[in-house]
């Protein structure tokens, strides 16, 4: 009897033990791995172009070839515009500075008319430009250390788009499925190409409408924000807040509160609108995932892997997902994952 007891025990402690030692194995190797996983899902979302040319007689090798140019074109074009606002920001910080030290002075005299005291150093030190403004740029330097191996990435995409084709196939045959009976997988592939194709576009509608909105009322750097708006869209749940600070804060440091508060309403409008409505009439069901699994998922991948971890954190939790579905003993953990809505279709 002992023995019964103590081997499902033993398993699950051997289980545990495997996964800390594959994850102090990606930890450690890191500086390869995220580029292998960013260079997987931009494989998987450049494929749907791929497929769609081809229904035209375009070459693949041309199709390939226009998008890695389109890749290119768009990554320097952003990384131009970035690095532009980013200079003119440092430029004019001193001065935002001092503005902001009026600001706060003004409120702090009208607080202290109601007896309320405020520090107005303590204030100054934590809602410094700076402050706020690194948040958003440790995200881009995140990012742009991942780029410097731009070539490696788009190296191993190009590959990996010509053999597109064929790995679907490989992992029904790898998984012990060579007749293709298995619909997990085709699912999960199908999930991360209309994942990623959505979640751009909404990211993009995000982008475009909050530049604007700040356009209009004469914001600074707006297309800065813009940009941050559509890269950090993409990290669930924090990633809109995260974009939302600078920019509101510089809001304030130009115009004063009021104007403060109509950029952080139209932070929250465009969020609250593209998130919770657009996305989920896109999206339908989405990746099957709860919301607390993908909040806790962001952080687990983002320690694992950084800035791209992040943004790759519900693809990357929908492959786990994948993987318990595909054994009977580990479905019970796949059902903890799933959204109720998942749970109710499979009963």
């Amino acid at each position: 009897m002992s023995m019964e007891l103590r081997s499902p025990i033993a398993k699950v402690l051997i289980v545990l033990a495997c996964l800390v030692v594959v994850m102090a194995g990606i930890k450690s190797a890191s500086t390869i791995m995220v580029p292998f996983f960013l260079s997987i899902f931009i494989a998987i979302a450049c494929s749907p172009i791929i497929h769609w040319t081809g229904r035209f007689g375009v070459p693949k090798w041309l199709s390939i070839t226009l998008v890695i140019l389109l890749i290119l074109v768009f990554g320097f074009l952003l990384a131009g515009l970035v690095g532009q606002s980013m200079t003119e920001f440092r430029e004019n910080l001193p001065e935002y500075r001092a503005k902001l030290d009026t600001e706060f002075s003004w409120i702090i005299e009208k607080l202290a008319q109601y007896n309320i005291n405020v520090n107005q150093e303590l204030i100054a030190t934590h809602l410094d430009p700076a402050t706020a403004m690194s948040v958003a740029t440790n995200f881009i330097s995140g990012m742009g250390g991942v780029l410097s191996n731009l070539f490696l990435i788009l190296l191993t995409v190009i590959f990996m788009l010509f053999e597109a084709d064929s790995i679907p196939k490989r992992l029904h045959i790898a998984l012990s499925d060579p007749d293709m009976k298995l619909k997990h997988i085709d699912r999960f592939i199908r999930s991360v190409n209309s994942y990623l194709a959505i979640k751009t576009v909404v990211s993009l509608g995000t982008g475009l409408i909050i530049g604007t909105w700040l356009y209009v009322m004469g914001i600074d750097h707006f297309l800065l924000w813009a940009v941050l708006a559509f890269m950090l869209n993409f990290i669930p749940n924090i990633g809109s807040i995260i974009a939302a600070l600078p920019a509101v804060l510089i809001a304030f440091v130009q115009y004063g509160l009021a104007s403060a508060g109509m950029a952080a309403l139209g932070f929250l409008l465009v969020n609250t609108i593209m998130g919770n409505m657009v996305e989920p009439r896109l999206m339908g069901k989405g990746m099957g995932l709860s919301t607390l699994v993908v909040f806790l998922s962001l952080i687990f991948w983002g320690w694992l892997l950084g800035t791209v971890g992040m943004l790759l954190s519900v693809p990357l939790t929908m492959v786990v997902k994948i993987a318990l579905e595909s054994r009977e003993e580990s479905q019970w953990l796949a059902v903890l994952l799933s959204s109720a809505g998942d749970k109710k279709e499979k009963a």
